[in-house]
């Protein structure tokens, strides 16, 4: 087991759009930054995801990234959205070349979510490649009801195909974390640790969920991976934080960098190396 950061520790540093909005920093945070955030923090597990996406960089910058995480002792991994063969062919390809052992993606095709339905077969289409080259994919929950998930992991019933299991993104299901946790903990090839807090309006009438420092919130962390380890499953965890909009840009990212730094330490007690 490794404790990692992950590009989603920065959305608001490295920026993005939905609709009409935006977070446009100066100076977005690349892929290099994030490498020397990791080496700064004394962590040696990086996993891109596709809001920093490494297929952007150059031939030239990607070797240099890799000849950097190594010389950092670095691990990196290889965060995607999308299922279609085509697609995660070139990922498996680009994992290989930065020595990722897992793909993560989101169940999409088209950039929509993919049909229930029609996950296994794409899924089962890719696998004699990942069993080849000895690549892990991982699934994020979210999207999919946890026993729907449980249902296609296991059709497809290889261990090389499995969950990145986030318990917060399930509320959007809506499921609770603890139900999505031990329904999901058998597949669980990564961890994707992201601590809040749901609390009631001031009016009673309604709830608010936000983003807090690992071990400042409600998530109970040594539940899970209790839950996890019974389960038997092998697996890095990876931090996310999700902190609060304030009222600057340049306040929030310092306040992303201030939960990033805070969380590392919290998570370093139960994640032995």
């Amino acid at each position: 087991m490794k404790l990692g950061i992950g590009t989603y520790c920065y959305m608001w540093a490295i920026g993005f759009r939905f609709g009409d909005r935006e977070a446009a920093p100066e100076r977005p945070l690349d892929a290099f930054d994030l490498l020397r955030r990791a080496h700064e923090l004394d962590v040696h597990l990086v996993q891109y995801g596709p809001n920093l996406p490494l297929a952007a960089l150059s031939d030239a910058e990607l070797t240099r990234l890799v000849g950097q995480a190594n010389a950092w002792d670095v691990e990196l991994e290889l965060g995607t959205r999308g299922i279609e063969t085509d697609h995660l062919t070139r990922q498996v390809a680009l994992a290989k070349r930065i020595g990722s052992k897992l793909v993560r993606t989101i169940p999409e095709v088209g950039g929509a979510p993919a049909e229930i339905e029609a996950i296994p077969g794409y899924l089962k289409a890719i696998l004699p490649l990942l069993e080849r080259e000895n690549v892990r994919l991982g699934l994020e929950n979210g999207v999919i009801p946890a026993l729907e998930l449980k249902a296609i992991l296991d059709d497809v019933g290889s261990s090389y195909v499995g969950v990145v299991l986030d318990m917060v993104n399930s509320l959007a299901v809506p499921e609770g974390w603890r139900h999505v946790t031990e329904v999901l903990a058998p597949y669980t090839i990564c961890l994707h640790h992201k601590e809040f807090i749901i609390q009631r309006y001031w009016h009673m009438m309604g709830f608010e969920v936000q983003g807090r420092p690992a071990g400042a919130g409600q998530l109970d962390t040594p539940w899970v991976l209790e839950t996890l380890d019974r389960a038997g499953a092998t697996y890095n965890v990876i931090l996310e934080v999700w902190p609060p909009e304030q009222p600057t840009l340049a306040e929030t990212i310092a306040l992303e960098d201030r939960w990033v730094r805070e969380s590392i330490p919290y998570l370093r007690q139960f994640v032995v190396e």
